[in-house]
């Protein structure tokens, strides 16, 4: 023993460590094992017709099939380096199920609802707007202001003219171009974009609403892919090309608060209280103010945090709330987003080699003047390209979500919704101007 403890002296013997065993793999943070034993009684439960109703069955389910798509996806060679990874697998994995019909009806009916009338996803859109922008820098916010609008004035413009001239090369008009597929993809979605336009083409170029309807889906769903795919990429560019990124601040110059949290699951409740009275809030005034009410929303929490209103325990709540949020719900909407808002069918009847070339025209245009314009006004160009372009050309706020988790950069929720609401409302607009033009 001496003769060891002279080989090894004492403060050789003090540092030297043995080193631990790997650890093993996990889904969900739950080692593989485990949650395959949770999985095994939620698909037993599905194929059974013994999935509880309501919350528990649908949370259930969208969970463990969300992350059982989202780290295949995250581990998939190309995809998960160049289509969007586990965002893009979880949500068109569940809107294959839905296609192909492996997911029992009374399944896609509880999901559908648990995602529209249930509220989830605007559930969770407030818990990352209220925890995104409480936990920001407030010289942050008074810098962004109104100068923010400035990249979306350019994915406008960048998205009409690629738009156009690809368009045109491939044998499409420059109306149809513009009309059919520019527009609809960069108006903040279904509710907020394609229908309320195909009310201004059905009163502007005559035909039934529902015959626009028609003509606009297609682009919006393809759009939604594209933009889900390139902020794969531009996550990409931005680890290759650092000087171009934040990595999620959108502002150079400008710091974010750096915050230590020792988490609490008192103080985050306070976080889910600020969230939901912040969303009514936005939903009271959205019934007297011709403004939606995500807009309202990120108005009412940016003025709280630059007048220094609130108490340090709901800043500090509502910024757990939302990494609680993103870090364990993020796959699980992403699936109830493929099986409530993505419609494969729409999507595939779409890809013609024209069709796609031109919505690819569409989505570039929108990140390469969204980046242009934004790095004029001091904005790093891939937040400016991921905010101002991508979240003008996706879906609105399910394709938010997408987009974010694929570009890995969910903090920019609230510019995102920016983007898709109040740029959604600039799209109506231009689009009663732009339709002068062809009549």
């Amino acid at each position: 023993m001496k003769q060891a403890a002279e080989k090894w002296p004492a403060n050789e013997m003090k540092n030297k460590t043995v080193p631990l065993p790997k650890a093993g793999v996990k889904i969900f943070e739950t080692p593989v094992l485990w949650f395959f034993v949770f999985a095994i009684v939620t698909i037993v439960s599905l194929y059974t017709g013994n999935l509880p109703g309501g919350m528990i069955g649908s949370l259930l389910v969208m969970i463990v099939l969300g992350e059982l798509l989202g780290w295949g996806g995250d581990r998939t060679p190309i995809v998960k380096t160049y289509l969007g990874g586990g965002a893009i697998v979880a949500i068109f994995g569940s809107a294959y199920m839905v296609y192909s019909g492996l997911l029992p009806e009374y399944a896609i009916t509880g999901v559908t609802d648990f995602m529209t009338t249930g509220g989830f996803l605007d559930f969770y859109i407030a818990a990352l707007i209220t925890g995104s922008i409480l936990g920001m820098s407030s010289k942050l916010l008074i810098k962004v202001g109104v100068r923010f609008f400035l990249p979306i004035i350019g994915a406008i413009i960048g998205a009409i003219v690629i738009a156009a001239i690809i368009g045109s090369l491939v044998g499409f008009s420059v109306q149809d171009a513009i009309l059919v597929m520019t527009l609809p993809i960069m108006g903040g979605g279904m509710g907020a974009g394609a229908v309320p336009m195909s009310q201004i083409y059905s009163e502007l170029l005559g035909n039934e609403p529902s015959y626009y309807i028609s003509m606009l889906v297609p682009a919006l769903a393809l759009g939604n892919v594209f933009a889900i795919i390139f902020a794969s990429v531009l996550d990409m560019v931005g680890k290759k090309y650092p000087s171009l990124t934040g990595n999620g601040q959108l502002i150079e110059g400008v710091e974010q608060e750096k915050k230590e949290h020792k988490y609490d699951i008192k103080i985050m409740g306070v976080g889910l209280l600020a969230a939901i009275t912040f969303f009514t809030a936005g939903s009271i005034l959205g019934d007297f103010l011709p403004i939606h009410a995500y807009a309202i929303m990120i108005i009412l929490v940016a003025i709280a945090k630059i007048t220094n209103m609130l108490p340090k325990v709901v800043l500090d709540g509502a910024s757990q709330w939302y990494q609680f949020v993103a870090k364990n719900w993020t796959f699980a909407l992403l699936f109830g987003i493929g099986v409530a808002y993505t419609d494969l069918n729409t999507v595939l009847e779409a890809l013609s080699y024209q069709y796609v070339l031109t919505v690819f025209g569409v989505v570039l245009g929108a990140i390469l003047g969204a980046a242009l314009l934004g790095k004029l006004v001091g904005f790093y160009p891939i937040e400016a390209a991921i905010t101002g372009g991508l979240c003008m050309a996706n879906m609105g706020g399910t394709g938010d979500v997408a987009v974010l988790s694929a570009a890995k950069r969910m903090q920019l929720m609230p510019f995102a919704q920016i983007s898709s609401r109040l740029g959604g409302a600039i799209i109506l607009l231009i689009t009663g101007l732009i339709i002068q033009l062809f009549l």
